[in-house]
């Protein structure tokens, strides 16, 4: 059974200006590492499709997805928020990349893939029912989750997000939503300034201080979410995978090394297998540093593809 690997070309278009930290290169940056570890030719390789209205609505309102369109330009950049802008390419991309998540669960359970990485830009963990932010324009990963609830009769997803930001977006989404699982660690206080106090039986949160590396990283998890995840049994286990909690990425502050991504992917394989019939899809949200973010997710692809 392969690892599927989703991407699109409309996903190096959407740019934010050259000083932008999240840049077409991290695309680039991430198939130039399996190129060069020789995994890419080994990964099952799809063009994302578009997502469709409907399965956006699902999650964000309508009235933020009218507006979405509404904005985006014919040139130049439109600022949604301080943080995220949109040029006449990014709407294309964002849908892509939302296609993407849907694709890979349907590829899941269609039987053509045993799990899946979308290599998709822009993110979107950070945003919520009727928000942008951090670069996000639609929340890929939970236009994923509720896919699977709706279009294949799941009753427990959970996501993984190791992302050095918290998930505010996805909480904001799934916060009262007892069939999604949502399990996060990032850096506190920080970039969104949430999450320290607003989990629940069904959202777990685990704040860590700056500087915090593998061993704090991997206790954290543990602790917290390993036995989260074994009470919960999740029948799909998604990933907001973010690798700016690298040593390397200056915006982060973390000191995580690709053992530690690794590690908690071996963990998550673990988990998929017990109780997920090993269903994963992964989905990249940020990680700035680009040698680091290529080896990284270089690292957590090899493992899903036990390659």
């Amino acid at each position: 059974m392969h690892t599927a690997y989703i991407t699109h070309p409309a996903c190096l278009k959407h740019d934010m200006g050259a000083d932008h930290p999240e840049s077409p290169r991290r695309i680039e940056a991430i198939e130039d590492q399996l190129i060069a570890s020789g995994l890419l030719p080994f990964l099952d390789h799809h063009n994302a499709p578009r997502v469709s209205e409907a399965q956006l609505a699902r999650v964000h309102t309508p009235g933020y997805i009218r507006e979405i369109f509404a904005q985006a330009p014919s040139a130049g950049l439109v600022h949604l928020d301080g943080d995220t802008a949109m040029n006449q390419h990014s709407l294309e991309a964002a849908l892509h990349a939302a296609g993407a998540a849907v694709h890979a669960v349907d590829l899941i359970f269609s039987g053509r893939a045993e799990n899946a990485f979308c290599n998709i830009r822009p993110p979107g963990h950070h945003a919520g029912r009727s928000s942008s932010g951090g670069f996000c324009i639609f929340n890929n990963v939970a236009v994923a989750a509720a896919h699977a609830l709706e279009q294949h009769g799941l009753q427990r997803v959970a996501i993984a997000d190791f992302d050095v930001h918290h998930g505010n977006g996805t909480e904001d989404i799934f916060h009262d939503d007892p069939r999604v699982m949502l399990c996060s660690t990032f850096r506190h206080p920080y970039y969104p300034y949430s999450g320290a106090h607003s989990g629940n039986e069904h959202i777990i949160n685990v704040p860590l201080p700056a500087g915090t590396v593998g061993e704090g990283f991997r206790a954290a998890v543990t602790e917290h979410w390993f036995p989260a995840l074994e009470c919960f049994q999740p029948e799909l286990l998604l990933v907001s995978a973010g690798f700016d909690a690298h040593r390397e990425d200056d915006m982060g502050g973390f000191g995580l090394k690709e053992a530690d991504y690794i590690w908690v992917t071996e963990k998550l394989k673990d988990i998929a297998a017990r109780h997920a019939a090993r269903r994963i899809v992964s989905v990249l949200e940020g990680g700035y540093a680009l040698h680091a973010l290529g080896r990284s997710a270089t690292a957590h692809i090899k493992v899903l593809s036990g390659l």
